[in-house]
């Protein structure tokens, strides 16, 4: 699926989503939508704030909190804790894991190899039915892989 089909199928499962809520489909949470669709890398909220001002769209923090934590419920956003503790997002796909860096913090970003995709196969787990996967490989990224261990030194 291209990033676009991702987008349109975002759009109009957030349409649903909130129609279901009996909430209201506001100018600004679809602005925010458009915009999370265009973030290149994961990103917390005060990124995506920025890119909005950048871009001329003026919303509150508090609305783009609220439209973020909207987007993860109804499943357009994924949310992750990496190794800062600190709250990022990413567009939800299908297909990727993450790989992190303990030492320097790096994430990449690699395609779900076959064997975990099966892992959402429905008949492994009887009636309940998996929606996503989300699998983090942690380790040192290549580049802190090749430094020596930094050192410690004994308190005087």
């Amino acid at each position: 699926m291209t990033h676009q089909e991702y987008y349109i199928q975002a759009v109009k499962r957030f349409n649903g989503f909130l129609e279901s809520k009996r909430l209201r489909k506001t100018p600004e949470r679809f602005a925010i939508l458009r915009q999370v669709w265009q973030m290149k890398a994961h990103f917390g909220i005060d990124e995506l704030h920025a890119a909005l001002e950048n871009v001329g769209y003026h919303v509150s923090r508090a609305t783009a909190y609220n439209t973020v934590d909207l987007l993860v419920e109804c499943g357009v956003l994924r949310r992750h804790t990496f190794v800062s503790g600190e709250a990022q997002y990413e567009a939800a796909r299908e297909g990727h894991l993450h790989l992190i860096c303990t030492r320097c913090g790096a994430i990449t970003e690699v395609s779900t190899p076959p064997p975990m995709a099966h892992m959402l196969d429905d008949d492994l787990y009887g009636s309940f039915r998996p929606a996503y996967l989300l699998a983090y490989v942690y380790g040192l990224c290549g580049e802190c892989a090749a430094k020596p261990e930094p050192q410690v030194r004994p308190k005087k």
